[in-house]
């Protein structure tokens, strides 16, 4: 068992959302299945969904014998909207705590559901980020295959194959079908193909309709329900004008690795070191450890880009409420020279409150003009105890 980086308070009723297969259910088995009065209820049970879809009335029935201050877990919540009503009436008479999980709040919303009016907290739970993992993860094996949990409890690269291609095909008919999300599963299935060729690209909706022969309208809307279901999230162009932000096209991340290679068909295709593909992938893999550690830390962290009108960029920029902005160059290459950081350089030189980054796996930390090179490992340790 890993200990997860997330933090949940226990006096509070709170909504659980996280991908499919990111660890929900053990997290929550973890945290409450030694409390002997926690009532569960299970809505993947094809029997417990029948009942509280034809009966809401079931669940306080099931609560009525329980104490104030008991723990309530109901599983996938998303499938029987109608409880969330019983869910607020419960809360506020009888004084039950309740842990709501599910995939996405998309269908909550859609169905103009009762999200409890600030009587929950809202949680969600990623992938492992590799201090989770702790001496156990292995840099290669992430980029690879990810680090879902089931993934990382593979020893063979042909179960974690077919794990992952399991998990696209899981996603598509259980996610989306199942929950009728889009009424064109086609469609978004060649959208999803064409989104995660497209991984860490500017967004362009009109090319992408084109490809998958919809309407531009509707491809954003696409990639608001992969973000939605959390399977990845967007990242805003930088500029100091919001109104400027608006204008930029924002990137897509898939939120996992394995998941973007499975969703790519290259799971077959070796992550070979010094090739453009590994570096698009190291560069992903930061990428995504920084939004997880900002969603979990959940201090109002604002992940962005920037491309100068010459082509420059600058692969990520963390903004920080009353804190230095960090511009941050992502290497996979394991000697950093002063070339690598020119362009940084350039970019941050003069500019106030912000501190320069290269982040790679060299495997040494330096200072290259007023550039700060950092091995992954010791920028993430730094970045998460606040000396950045």
């Amino acid at each position: 068992m890993f200990s997860r980086y997330i933090t949940i308070k226990h006096d509070y009723s709170f909504f659980f959302f996280g991908p499919r297969g990111s660890g929900k259910s053990t997290y929550l088995r973890q945290t409450f299945g030694s409390r002997p009065q926690t009532l569960w209820i299970d809505l993947l049970d094809p029997d417990e969904e029948a009942l509280f879809q034809v009966d809401p009335n079931e669940l306080t029935r099931r609560c009525q014998p329980l104490p104030a201050g008991t723990w309530v877990v109901i599983d996938e919540v998303q499938k029987v909207p109608r409880l969330l009503n019983l869910v607020h009436k419960l809360i506020e008479e009888r004084s039950l705590y309740f842990a709501l999980s599910g995939s996405s709040a998309r269908k909550l919303r859609r169905g103009g559901a009762n999200l409890l009016a600030g009587r929950a907290f809202v949680n969600h739970l990623y992938p492992f980020t590799a201090q989770e993992l702790a001496g156990h993860f292995d840099l290669h094996r992430a980029m690879a295959w990810g680090t879902l949990p089931k993934v990382w409890s593979f020893d063979e690269d042909a179960l974690k194959k077919n794990f992952l291609q399991a998990y696209a095909h899981t996603y598509l008919k259980e996610e989306i079908q199942a929950e009728q999300i889009v009424r064109n599963l086609p469609t978004f299935r060649k959208f999803i193909e064409v989104a995660a060729q497209m991984n860490g690209q500017p967004i362009n909706c009109s090319k992408v309709a084109r490809e998958v022969r919809t309407d531009h309208t509707v491809v954003r809307t696409y990639f608001e329900i992969l973000e939605d279901t959390l399977l990845g999230f967007h990242v805003s162009a930088y500029a100091h004008s919001l109104r400027r932000q608006q204008r930029q096209a924002q990137k897509f991340y898939f939120i996992d690795c394995g998941m973007l290679r499975a969703l790519q068909k290259t799971l077959d295709l070796p992550v070979r070191p010094k090739t453009y593909e590994y570096g698009r992938l190291f560069e992903q893999f930061v990428i995504s450890e920084c939004f997880k550690h900002c969603q979990y830390r959940a201090r109002d962290e604002t992940l962005q880009y920037l491309r100068t009108k010459d082509g420059v960029e600058v692969d990520l920029i963390i903004s920080r409420p009353g804190k230095a902005t960090l511009f941050i160059e992502i290497k996979s290459t394991d000697q950093i020279m002063e070339q690598d950081c020119s362009s940084l350089a350039r970019i941050t030189s003069g500019l106030d409150d912000s501190t320069a980054l290269v982040v790679s796996q060299d495997p040494h930390r330096k200072t290259i003009g007023h550039v700060q090179v950092f091995p992954w490992q010791e920028f993430f340790t730094a970045f998460l105890g606040d000396r950045l």
